[in-house]
C-alpha cells in the first residue's frame, strides 16, 4: 500500500520495494543518487550491498548513506547486524567509491541533553546484565527483549522529561565534518 500511495502522490518518480543486495534488475550506470538512510546496519554483505550501489550509480553519481555511529550507541541493538565507527566505515566505502566525503549528524545542547537522558535511563535497565549478555547472546534472541526495553526506558523517559522530549525539532541537528564525534555518519560515496 505504502509503494502504491507514494507513486500516486509522485508521479515521476518510481519507487520499488526489493530485498538486497543484489539491486535486481537495476541496470548498470543507470542513476544519478542512491539514497539509503538507516539501511547498512542492517545488511549481512554490506561491502557486496556497497559494490551494487556503486553499479548501479552513472558515472560522477552519489550514493548518501546515513548509519549510526557506535561510539554513540547506548547499548548493542539487536536489529542491527553490525555498527560502524567512523574509520572502519569510510575505509569500507573507499573501496568502492572513488571520492567519499565524510559528515556527521550532531545535535545541539537540547538533543545532547535528550541522549544523556537516555543514556541513563539506558543504564538503569542494562545494569541488570550482570554477565553482559548482551554481548554473548545471539542477537535474533534479543531482538524481543530490546523493543520492550527500549519502548519501557523512551516512555519513561517521555514520562520524566515530556517537554524536553517534545521540544527537540529537525533543527536541532546539524551536519558537520566530524563524523568521529557525531550521532550518525551522513557519508557521500562519489563514483
Amino acid at each position: 500500500e505504502l509503494m502504491e500511495s507514494l507513486g500516486q502522490k509522485y508521479p515521476d518518480f518510481t519507487f520499488i520495494d526489493m530485498f538486497l543486495p543484489p539491486l535486481q534488475d537495476l541496470p548498470d550506470n543507470h542513476f544519478d543518487f542512491v539514497i539509503t538512510f538507516q539501511v547498512i546496519e542492517h545488511i549481512e554483505p554490506d561491502s557486496f550491498f556497497l559494490a551494487e550501489a556503486a553499479r548501479v550509480l552513472k558515472p560522477g553519481g552519489k550514493f548518501y548513506l546515513t548509519t549510526v555511529n557506535k561510539k554513540f550507541s547506548l547499548t548493542r541493538n539487536p536489529w542491527h547486524v553490525r555498527e560502524y565507527y567512523a574509520d572502519g566505515l569510510q575505509q569500507l566505502m573507499e573501496k568502492h567509491f572513488s571520492n567519499v566525503i565524510t559528515e556527521g549528524v550532531h545535535g545541539n545542547d537540547k538533543v545532547m541533553k535528550y541522549y544523556e537522558e537516555n543514556k541513563k535511563s539506558v543504564e538503569r535497565i542494562t545494569k541488570f546484565d550482570i554477565f553482559n549478555l548482551q554481548y554473548r547472546l545471539p542477537r535474533t534472541w534479543l531482538q524481543v527483549p530490546y523493543d520492550l526495553a527500549n519502548r519501557l526506558s523512551r516512555n519513561s523517559l517521555s514520562n520524566q522529561n515530556n517537554s524536553l522530549v517534545n521540544s527537540i525539532q529537525v533543527d536541532d541537528y546539524f551536519l558537520s565534518n566530524d563524523p568521529e564525534n557525531s550521532l550518525d555518519f551522513f557519508y557521500t560515496g562519489i563514483k
